[in-house]
């Protein structure tokens, strides 16, 4: 069932949180839980999320009002923007 407004807001920033405190780059699919008490707790980052067209990462997206071609284009361009090599 859709969130709630307040509920994905905090989700969303959950999310984020966790992408940055994971030093994470590109695309994530982060999982929560939702507690008994109403609060949200992180299960996992997932760095590889399905990508077809039919998976959940891309279909948030088309949610969002950004395209599966869309969705591609971006991640292409923010991987050419990447620095090169291991770190």
């Amino acid at each position: 069932a859709p969130s709630p407004p307040p509920s994905a807001a905090r989700v969303r920033e959950l999310a984020v949180r966790a992408f940055d405190a994971a030093s994470c780059e590109g695309l994530v699919r982060a999982d929560f839980f939702l507690t008994e008490d109403g609060e949200f707790v992180i299960n996992e980052i997932n760095t590889m999320p399905g990508f077809t067209p039919i998976s959940m990462y891309p279909r948030m997206w088309q949610e969002a009002g950004v395209s599966y071609p869309e969705l591609i284009d971006l991640l292409v361009q923010a991987a050419l923007r990447r620095p090169t090599g291991l770190r």
